[in-house]
């Protein structure tokens, strides 16, 4: 007759009823923070494959720059300007 903890899976099946019986409210929780921990790590590890490389050159953010009349436009005209709607004009 063969003992109880012979191989590996007796161990594993105490284990896994030890965790049901006892931290089964606390599973969620625990599950939530190993997937945090995974997402933390993964995007650690982009960083660093990352890290040594320059940064691209394309533009991401707004361009700042400087508003030029175009040399073969003509001058606008003066015009009127008022903060009234047209209906109440006089």
């Amino acid at each position: 007759m063969g003992r109880l903890f012979d191989g590996p899976w007796p161990i594993m099946i105490i284990i896994v009823v030890a965790l049901l019986l006892f931290a089964a409210p606390r599973l969620p929780a625990m599950a939530r923070g190993l997937g945090q921990s995974m997402r933390i790590l993964r995007s650690e590890v982009r960083e660093m494959k990352n890290d040594g490389k320059p940064e691209s050159t394309e533009a991401t953010g707004p361009v700042e720059g400087a508003v030029v009349d175009h040399p073969k436009t003509k001058p606008a005209e003066p015009t009127t300007v008022t903060d009234v709607p047209p209906s109440t004009r006089s």
